[in-house]
């Protein structure tokens, strides 16, 4: 079935009409102020709207949100594998990313949104560089992102006034955008990367400006193990001394947190973002301690990591591999159940970055997604949420709207041939630069 191309352009009232949601089929209106207006069996009746979209054979859930990207790695898919990670940063990505343009990470990050809507994200929180040229893919592209510039000073004081005004460049530069679907975050990329003063500065940016925080948090034991070594203390709370744990934190990985530090950012409300198959390809040698961050009372989201690493973001392979990983791990089938696993990638994901959706409601942002149930994965149909988690791929997402605005329909969007076509040519001429061809 082809879509009318309109639907892709509306903002006017539209109707998704006879969806499934909770093992009922109901209508549900979105306003054209992009928020959910009505639900129920007969909204379609009672409420005006200008165009619909046939949900008979879908599933509604809400869309899904990936806590922790480098979005524009997708040009460096498959570029190196099966490698140890210090020589596979060191020998292999960082050579390359030393040869990036803002036109590659545009392209790159075009590419990934591409991905992302076809698989049913609807937003993101990234770090990475050239992040100006990120946030202008994004804008394009439709979705919701939490942008951040990856500040690494290796405790160079000459390099670390470069990284704070790299910064400020980019959160100014998100402001001047005014688009209610971006913001911007600080990324102090670790404590092995970034000076105490950087920490430290970092976190009075976020403070004043009223910042997000983005930071790789516990990913190895010599990450840990070194950082006890040079300081005393472990990276949580070197992170907690320059004031970077708290309610808008966001920390990636977390495989070596420890008990203690478990507790420490369930008390700051900082969040965990699980990145099972970039942990499991890299072999971190730990999974991130769900029972534990869960007993503690934690929040924990879900992320896929670069596409360098993953490779790569569908949300709906990486909850099974959460799900499926936490049990193996732990030698207990019952944790991170089914319903746990789809809130990782939504309710807490959404909260994470303040994004605001995540659950289906009146009020609430129309971040949607609609999955086929005349498909494999979803035949039968004893549980939706077990299907969507333990059986379907992201190619099951039919629709995806964020903030109302439908950004695929049918399998369809608007311009993925262009933006297939670009990143192909940024990954090629990025290659040879690195190599010396160009």
């Amino acid at each position: 079935m082809t879509p009318d191309t309109e639907i892709f352009e509306t903002r006017s009232p539209l109707l998704l009409r006879g969806v499934r949601r909770d093992n009922r089929i109901v209508d549900v209106v979105i306003g054209d102020d992009g928020t959910i207006a009505a639900i129920g069996e007969n909204a379609g009746h009672d409420h005006e709207y200008d165009h619909a979209i046939e949900g008979h054979g879908r599933v509604l859930l809400p869309g899904l949100v990936n806590t922790h990207t480098h979005a524009a790695m997708t040009l460096l898919r498959g570029y190196a594998d099966d490698m140890l990670l210090q020589p596979w940063l060191a020998e292999r990505i960082w050579p390359l990313e030393a040869h990036l343009t803002a036109d590659d990470v545009y392209w790159g990050t075009r590419l990934a949104c591409l991905e992302m809507v076809a698989t049913g994200t609807v937003g993101f929180n990234d770090m990475y560089f050239f992040m100006e040229s990120a946030a202008r893919a994004v804008d394009e592209a439709g979705l919701r992102a939490q942008l951040s510039y990856g500040f690494i000073d290796l405790s160079d004081p000459e390099k670390r006034e470069h990284e704070c005004r790299v910064t400020e460049g980019l959160v100014d530069a998100v402001a001047r955008m005014a688009n209610p679907r971006i913001s911007a975050a600080v990324g102090p990329h670790a404590v092995y990367t970034v000076s105490a003063e950087g920490l430290r500065w970092c976190a009075e940016l976020a403070r004043e400006r009223g910042l997000g925080v983005h930071v790789h948090l516990a990913e190895t034991g010599t990450e840990v193990a070194d950082a006890v070594k040079a300081t005393g203390r472990r990276p949580a709370a070197l992170l907690d001394e320059a004031g970077l744990l708290g309610p808008r934190t966001v920390a990636a990985h977390g495989c070596w947190l420890d008990d203690a530090e478990c507790r420490l950012m369930a008390e700051r409300g900082a969040t965990v973002s699980h990145n099972p198959a970039s942990n499991m390809k890299l072999a971190t040698g730990r999974a991130m301690p769900y029972p534990a961050l869960r007993r503690a009372g934690a929040r924990v989201a879900l992320g896929t990591d670069g596409a360098a690493s993953n490779n790569g973001l569908d949300l709906f392979g990486e909850m099974k591999l959460a799900a499926l990983l936490q049990k193996f791990a732990w030698s207990d089938p019952t944790v991170l159940p089914a319903p746990e696993a789809l809130a990782l990638a939504t309710e807490h994901a959404h909260a994470a970055l303040g994004f605001g959706g995540g659950h289906i409601a009146v009020g609430a942002p129309a971040d949607l997604i609609l999955l086929e149930t005349r498909t494999p994965c979803n035949t039968p149909l004893h549980s939706a949420v077990s299907n969507a988690v333990y059986a379907c791929p992201g190619a099951a997402v039919t629709t995806t709207l964020c903030a109302g605005r439908v950004l695929m329909h049918e399998r369809i969007i608007p311009g993925s041939d262009e933006t297939l076509a670009g990143a192909a040519g940024a990954a090629s001429g990025l290659v040879s630069r690195a190599r010396g061809e160009t």
